[in-house]
């Protein structure tokens, strides 16, 4: 898996799902037009002040409230590599992974981690690294079938190429 490198944009603990993306934005389920609402909850100019790569650091129950899959959708549409925080809402930890976006349990890096730092996450080795403080922190390295999941951009997507390898060697 590559390394993921982009500029951190921090947040509180208890982002809920609302925060990330408003229920008056979620007449759609299609994620390019959730994304132009990412974060309009809690920082309405986000997703103009963001670039392709960034990286979300919250602090504690980051993707707490509802069970929503709109909200990682938002997040990972709006071309956020990944997400940093304390910890994460079970639910939102497990939709985030299931449509493949990167996101890592560390509170010393969520603490420590400012705003506009430029971070690097390296999911093979297990590493977060801010490379404006230059500061590294070992976090647990994804297991390979979570780094395949993540590479296929999902669960979905990861179960399709597998098929569709399986029906091939038929």
């Amino acid at each position: 898996m590559k390394k993921i490198i982009g500029k951190a944009w921090k947040y509180r603990d208890n982002i809920n799902t609302d925060e990330i993306i408003p229920a008056k934005f979620l007449n759609t389920s299609d994620p390019k037009e959730l994304a132009q609402h990412c974060m309009a909850g809690i920082d309405e100019g986000f997703t103009k002040k963001i670039s392709l790569g960034d990286i979300i650091v919250g602090g504690q129950n980051f993707g707490c409230g509802s069970s929503r899959e709109h909200a990682p959708w938002a997040i990972k549409e709006a071309g956020i590599s990944c997400v940093i925080a304390k910890t994460f809402a079970r639910i939102f930890y497990r939709n985030a992974i299931n449509i493949g976006l990167p996101i890592i349990e560390s509170k010393e890096a969520a603490e420590e981690i400012q705003e506009k730092d430029i971070v690097e996450v390296n999911l093979d080795a297990g590493k977060i690294i801010n490379r404006t403080k230059k500061k590294e922190y070992q976090i647990t390295a994804y297991p390979e079938f979570m780094q395949k999941l993540i590479s296929a951009g999902g669960l979905l997507n990861y179960i399709s190429s597998k098929m569709q390898r399986g029906r091939a060697k038929g």
